[in-house]
C-alpha cells in the first residue's frame, strides 16, 4: 500500500524527531502517500501510514479529516481551492464561487468531466491580506476579481493540452 519510494520519503520525515515520536511525521507521511494514490487517501491508505508509523489508526485518521488539504475521494488534475473564510466572503468570495462554477460548469465538492479540474470550498488558506483568494497547486492567486478568474482557467486549459 506504501510503496518503497514513499517509505524513504517518510523516513525523512520520521528521523527530524526524537526517537520514538515517528507519529510526529503523520502529516508529511498522509501527504506522500495521497500524492501516490491519485491524490486522495482512502480508509485502507490512511491505516496503512497509521500502521508505518506505528500509532492507533484513528489518530491517522483524526489528521486526514481534520486538515483540507487531504482529499477523500477523487480529484482532478487540478484541484482549486478557493477559500471562503470571513475576509474573502466579506470580499465577494460567495459571488466569486458562484461565478467560477458556471464558468467551469464543475460544483464545488465534483470534479470536470474531463477529469481536469476540481472545486473545493476551503476555511482558510492564510492570505487574508489578499481576498478574496483561491490556491491551485502551491500558487496562490489573490486579490480575485471574474477577470482574473478567467486568466487564471485559460492559463490552465492552455497548459493542458
Amino acid at each position: 500500500m506504501i510503496s518503497n519510494q514513499a517509505k524513504k520519503q517518510i523516513d525523512v520525515w520520521v528521523a527530524k524527531y526524537p526517537a520514538g515520536n515517528q507519529s510526529s511525521a503523520v502529516m508529511e507521511a498522509l501527504k506522500i502517500v495521497q500524492a501516490e494514490n491519485d491524490n486522495s487517501l482512502s480508509a485502507d491508505t490512511i491505516q496503512a501510514v497509521a500502521d508505518y508509523l506505528e500509532m492507533p489508526g484513528i489518530a491517522a485518521a483524526e489528521v486526514a479529516t481534520f486538515y483540507e488539504n487531504y482529499n477523500h475521494q477523487p480529484v482532478g488534475k487540478h484541484t482549486i481551492r478557493i477559500c471562503h473564510n470571513i475576509s474573502c466572503m466579506l470580499n465577494g468570495a460567495d459571488d466569486l464561487i458562484a461565478y467560477l462554477e458556471k464558468k467551469t460548469g464543475v460544483k464545488t465538492g465534483k470534479v470536470s468531466q474531463d477529469g481536469l479540474l476540481n472545486v473545493k470550498k476551503v476555511e482558510c488558506l492564510g492570505a487574508c491580506v489578499g481576498a478574496p483568494m483561491l490556491q491551485i497547486g502551491e500558487q496562490y492567486y489573490e486579490n480575485l476579481t471574474e477577470q482574473k478568474i478567467d486568466k487564471i482557467l485559460a492559463d490552465l486549459k492552455a497548459g493542458a493540452q
